[in-house]
């Protein structure tokens, strides 16, 4: 990791015989290396030499600016310029976060551009790119803060701040620019729509708080064979046609990228997030000193791609695959628009696709062009230039030679059952979405573009997405029964659990996937929202509502087995919602308290002795002083 500024040297610039010009210089030079970090590529486990030669070069001009202030406005320097060095530090902290996944990075980021919103380095600039330059400051700060969660004040102050500012400075803009403004600001208002208070009750991130410390999970019996692959890389892709998303960041992948991530700290609960002594920052813990448990797992590399082509998309997964890690297990998803092909494919031919697959197989040798015999694929881009934006399940067959977990959210991703059991290597794992969302399962036709996908919804906050199923917004309920209804959720997927590490017909590939914590958690929230869509009434022994796995898992955790059949009674009847289910009539009736039925809000109770999920102190101080 390249150095911050608070760890590089102490000499240089600050001796005798300083002058303005060696600023001015400095500055520019600063400013090339900072477009090179800008142009770098997002992946690659091989940090470039041009991060810490930009860390370097704005520490030396931080450090100027700091010793030689008032010679500097003497010489012509500007508040709004002191302000964009802070935020390019910022930039380029968000930047490693990108690369590393290292959530203390994405935490100093807050910290250098909170300093420079408090100080209002950008207000009254008189300099003719101000505005743009004001919002787009807002803008990346306004990412940062939802990534760690500052809902309940930065993100609605920072959201509103945008709106403002682009109102006032109007006539500043040319049309197109400040049509494009616009448009930011309305998907921030979609984004801030669909990233609900109901959707924010718990971290998505794993916590301590909500999720079971990993030494503490079941295993499964020494005797069997394992490997113990971690997932260690990534792949997020998603694209729909006006999907609800902020700059290049879609919902879905948003709460993917938090859900394969550790909360900061351990201990998150017990200190109820950040002190909030005073907005200015002054008696507020240092964010890294604090909040960050050393002894958390390191994140899994994460790379973005959205609205990627085809070769694009290869060209990574290709780079990834070959940087892989011995032990390492990489992570695709992808959530997008399937085209349904001219062949009639459909859910309940998968027969018909893998005995097919062959000749849409890009290894081999015979390729068929004829639009009569089209496969179905995922569209990551607009269809007018179909080759270079849509995937299809043959792109990947290459890349099984290394563990794959693949979870495919689209109407086609049946099709992708085809590349089990043709495999270069290594059987890959995968979760496939329903391939039909209607109206009748709690969720509109269009749901992807208002609140984001139902499957990755259950994948990333099941308990919301359960409650959305049932018609259950969350507007009335309170903090006590969202954790009470937590526990009982937290409680059928440990019994899952235990009974497939106890299972003796558990393929290999997801004992390895119940071995990493993350990948276990996806894969029981899996079968949660398999076995509540087959139990639900409207979607009852409806096949293209349900989701599937890839090898399959033991028949002991079936859909409808009485195991799942008593795990999701215990949730449906807290929730007074038992009879828009079809339980057998002889399972079991989980204990729950009467009084605790159905979920009503009680005055005063939100928010007592409940850690906040949208935290929010808003720490501006960092070990380097504005």
């Amino acid at each position: 990791m390249a150095a911050s500024p608070q760890q590089q040297g102490q000499g240089g610039p600050g001796s005798g015989g300083w002058t303005p010009e060696q600023f001015w210089s400095l500055l520019d030079k600063a400013d090339r290396r900072f477009a090179r970090v800008r142009d770098l590529p997002s992946f690659g486990r091989q940090e470039p030499d041009e991060f810490a030669k930009a860390f370097r070069a704005y520490t030396q001009l931080w450090r100027m600016q700091q010793e030689h202030r008032h010679r500097l406005l003497d010489a012509g320097l500007r508040r709004w310029q002191v302000g964009e060095i802070a935020a390019r530090i910022a930039h380029l902290y968000y930047a490693q976060y990108q690369r590393t996944a290292d959530t203390a990075l994405l935490s100093e980021a807050f910290v250098f551009y909170h300093a420079v919103l408090d100080r209002a380095y950008f207000q009254d600039a008189d300099h003719h790119l101000a505005p743009a330059k004001h919002l787009r400051f807002l803008a990346r700060f306004l990412l940062v803060a939802l990534l760690l969660g500052r809902r309940s004040h930065t993100v609605p102050r920072l959201a509103s701040d945008i709106r403002t500012l682009l109102d006032d400075s109007k006539k500043s803009f040319q049309d197109a620019e400040y049509k494009e403004w616009k448009h930011v600001v309305q998907e921030i208002a979609r984004f801030l729509r669909a990233d609900s208070p109901f959707m924010n009750m718990r971290p998505l991130r794993y916590s301590y708080a909500f999720d079971p410390p990993p030494d503490t999970l079941r295993t499964v019996p020494t005797t069997v064979k394992k490997r113990g692959l971690v997932l260690s890389d990534t792949i997020l892709c998603s694209y729909y046609p006006n999907e609800v998303k902020f700059t290049d960041l879609s919902i879905d992948v948003f709460r993917m990228v938090q859900c394969l991530e550790w909360e900061p700290c351990g201990s998150f609960a017990l200190n109820d997030g950040y002190s909030a002594h005073d907005e200015s920052g002054q008696n507020q813990p240092n964010l890294l000193k604090d909040l960050r448990d050393a002894a958390l797992p390191p994140n899994p590399l994460k790379t973005i791609l959205y609205r990627p082509s085809v070769t694009h998309f290869l060209t990574v997964l290709s780079t990834k695959c070959e940087e892989l890690p011995s032990n390492g297990i990489m992570l695709i998803y992808l959530s997008a628009t399937g085209e349904m092909g001219t062949s009639g494919f459909c859910p309940d031919t998968g027969e018909n696709v893998l005995s097919n697959f062959n000749k849409f197989d890009i290894s081999s040798l015979s390729h068929t062009s004829s639009k009569e015999n089209k496969e179905p694929c995922l569209w990551l881009g607009c269809r007018e230039t179909e080759g270079s934006n849509c995937i299809y399940p043959g792109d990947l067959i290459p890349f099984t030679r290394r563990p794959l977990f693949l979870v495919i959210d689209s109407s086609t991703s049946y099709a992708f059952k085809s590349i089990h059991g043709t495999e270069r290597g290594e059987t890959s794992a995968m979760l496939l979405s329903p391939s039909s969302r209607s109206s009748a399962a709690g969720f509109s036709g269009d749901s992807t573009r208002h609140s984001g996908s139902q499957f990755t919804m259950f994948l990333t906050s099941p308990l919301q997405a359960f409650c959305l199923l049932l018609g259950n917004n969350g507007t009335d309920i309170d903090r006590d029964a969202y954790n009470k209804a937590e526990e009982l959720l937290l409680l059928s997927l440990n019994e899952w659990a235990a009974t497939l590490v106890a299972s003796s017909s558990l393929h290999s590939i997801w004992v390895e996937v119940l071995g990493d914590p993350l990948l276990r958690r996806l894969l029981l929230r899996f079968i949660f929202c398999r076995a509540t869509h087959s139990l639900f009434k409207p979607t009852n022994h409806k096949t293209e509502f349900l989701p599937t796995c890839m090898p399959p898992l033991p028949e002991s955790v079936d859909a409808e087995s009485m195991l799942s059949q008593s795990c999701v009674l215990r949730v449906a009847s807290f929730f007074g919602a038992a009879s828009q289910f079809s339980f057998a009539e002889v399972t079991t009736w989980p204990d729950v308290d009467s009084e605790e039925a159905v979920v009503t809000s009680s005055s005063g109770s939100a928010n007592k002795g409940v850690p906040e999920t949208a935290r929010d102190s808003d720490i501006s101080n960092s070990s380097s002083s504005f």
